[in-house]
């Protein structure tokens, strides 16, 4: 039952007032630019009035003009009417460009990693447009979360999860965290899954891999449950791009495949990938869409 209800989810899951328009050229705008000088190691992005981008440090700040170099190395002086947006933005410099970082690190497509989320980290995202989730950082190696599907069930039966998780292990590559998602109010029963999982390699590049024990029951019996493996991974295709995959095996010989993208946003980010579960009987696949804010 247990296993038949997670392998179920996993596939179905699987303020604004009236603004007044401002030209951008106007003074307003210009002087709302916060201007400053950041370390050596950090790095901006400068826009212009004409809709240019620049991507470097402001090294120099005089009444009319910035000095700002560029990733390349060159020295370009701006007057600073012309700048109309600076901003400190994090990533890596990859082939003259700044790569910006997944803010999505803590989980795959469905399942979790290894990693942590940061103390007052979190995100909140939906799986295939109908099962909100949200997630947050209590310590630096602890975090909770909680979510329900939009439509499954209805009053008392209608199923709320929970997933709490800690992480023991962070070397910098290797990250080992074990957790929960456990579920209510589910068929006057309640279910879920126990777990340890391992990630090693970096944000850009990294193998995933769990085991976990899939259990039901009521307050006197939680007896009954199966083992379910997962091996997953990501691999950073481009600037804004990442190939990801997780995979299930459930005891049995049933499983679930699945492989998808991520598009890499500031802080948005959408997982649009393919699940095709494994089964003896038949075989078909089904578009996974996903949708994760940072903050």
């Amino acid at each position: 039952m247990a296993t038949r209800f997670i392998a179920a989810l996993l596939l179905s899951s699987i303020w604004a007032a009236p603004a007044v328009a401002q030209d951008v050229d106007t003074p307003a705008l210009v002087q709302a630019v916060h201007l400053e000088v950041v370390p050596e190691g950090q790095h901006q992005e400068l826009r212009l009035r004409d809709g240019s981008r620049l991507f470097g440090r402001v090294t120099r700040i005089t009444d009319e003009t910035v000095i700002f170099r560029t990733l390349a190395g060159a020295e370009v002086t701006i007057p600073r009417a012309e700048i109309t947006f600076l901003e400190v933005v994090k990533g890596e410099v990859v082939g003259g460009e700044i790569r910006p970082v997944d803010a999505n690190t803590t989980r795959l497509l469905f399942g979790p990693t290894g990693r942590s989320l940061k103390q007052g980290e979190g995100y909140i995202g939906v799986y295939e447009f109908m099962m909100p989730f949200v997630q947050v950082g209590v310590t630096d190696r602890i975090s909770i979360g909680a979510g329900t599907p939009l439509v499954f069930g209805s009053g008392t039966s209608h199923p709320v999860w929970i997933t709490p998780k800690v992480q023991f292990i962070s070397t910098g590559r290797l990250d080992v965290s074990a957790g929960a998602m456990h579920f209510f109010n589910v068929d006057d029963a309640t279910v879920g899954i126990a777990y340890t999982v391992m990630t090693y390699g970096t944000p850009d590049s990294a193998f995933t891999a769990g085991a976990g024990y899939a259990y039901e029951g009521n307050d006197d019996d939680y007896s009954a449950g199966s083992v379910v493996v997962m091996v997953g991974g990501e691999r950073r295709l481009s600037r804004r791009t990442k190939l990801v995959t997780e995979n299930y095996w459930f005891e049995g010989n049933d499983g679930i495949a699945s492989l998808g993208l991520r598009f890499i946003g500031d802080r948005l980010s959408a997982d649009l990938g393919l699940v095709v579960p494994i089964t003896e009987d038949e075989f078909f696949a089904f578009p996974m869409v996903n949708f994760v804010w940072t903050f």
